[in-house]
């Protein structure tokens, strides 16, 4: 049974082995006109982020866990999008270790029975 051609494979005609002369007669890449040269530089994997994300490990309890990923894909996307939320609204503070000032509770306002 003959194998398969994997997609985005040329045939072999197309892409023939290299010979003594063929490398003799290549050149360096740095001997390209640099408008050409620029199109190859820095291509390889993702752009750079101006503000990439930083790994952290985080220990939740299951339920918490639970119900995010019960939200569907993106669920830890969107942890980040209610933390940085909540920090510009000002509702979670800092205080660091050495820090004598104690933090303010959030404001909770009671409900109001309708009458």
């Amino acid at each position: 049974m003959p194998r398969k051609k994997k997609a985005g494979t040329a045939p072999l005609d197309d892409n023939p082995d290299w010979t003594a002369a063929d490398f003799a007669a290549s050149k360096p890449a740095e001997d390209l006109p640099p408008e050409i040269l620029a199109q190859f530089k820095n291509r390889i994997g993702r752009p750079r982020l101006d503000n990439p994300k930083v790994p952290v490990k985080l220990r939740l309890d299951d339920d918490v866990v639970a119900a995010l990923r019960a939200t569907g894909p993106g669920w830890q996307t969107r942890i980040n999008d209610m933390l940085k939320a909540r920090i510009k609204r000002g509702k979670i503070q800092f205080v660091g270790p050495g820090d004598k000032r104690k933090a303010t509770p959030p404001r909770v306002v009671a409900k109001r029975k309708s009458a």
